[in-house]
């Protein structure tokens, strides 16, 4: 096999991948999912991670927009999650996270994250979380 056989394959394998995060990506959007940034820890030189969030009863499910697992990146659940409070994203932050989001300083039994969201999906968020079964606080802070 010479090297233009080589590169060829290495081509081919590249755009398939490709496009198997672009389909990944496009049916779970399809499926009801929301665009969510998602920042581990409180450290603010730690990396966003872009991706897709749906919801799954009493959890928020995160799937990582440049991976091909099957299952979720992350499953953040509506009895341990608490929003601390939420900001307005910094300068080059903007440039990281869905266009228009709020970020969401969260908690959960996992530790510390932020949570970065446009508007209707954040409706759609605080909704969901407020939502919670009689005799149960709202777990957030104004």
């Amino acid at each position: 096999m010479g090297i233009v056989e080589i590169l060829l394959l290495v081509l081919l394998l590249a755009a398939t991948t490709v496009v198997l995060v672009i389909w990944r990506r496009l049916r779970l959007l399809r499926q009801g999912g929301i665009d969510v940034a998602v920042r581990y820890g409180t450290d603010k030189g730690g990396r966003w991670h872009i991706g897709v969030g749906r919801y799954r009863g009493d959890e928020f499910t995160w799937f990582r927009a440049l991976g091909l697992r099957s299952g979720p990146d992350q499953v953040f659940n509506r009895v341990d999650l608490e929003i601390d409070s939420r900001r307005e994203p910094t300068g080059p932050e903007t440039y990281m996270v869905p266009s228009g989001s709020t970020v969401l300083c969260c908690q959960s039994a996992a530790g510390d994250f932020e949570l970065a969201m446009p508007p209707g999906a954040l409706t759609g968020f605080l909704s969901w979380l407020e939502s919670t079964p009689p005799g149960r606080s709202v777990p957030w802070a104004s």
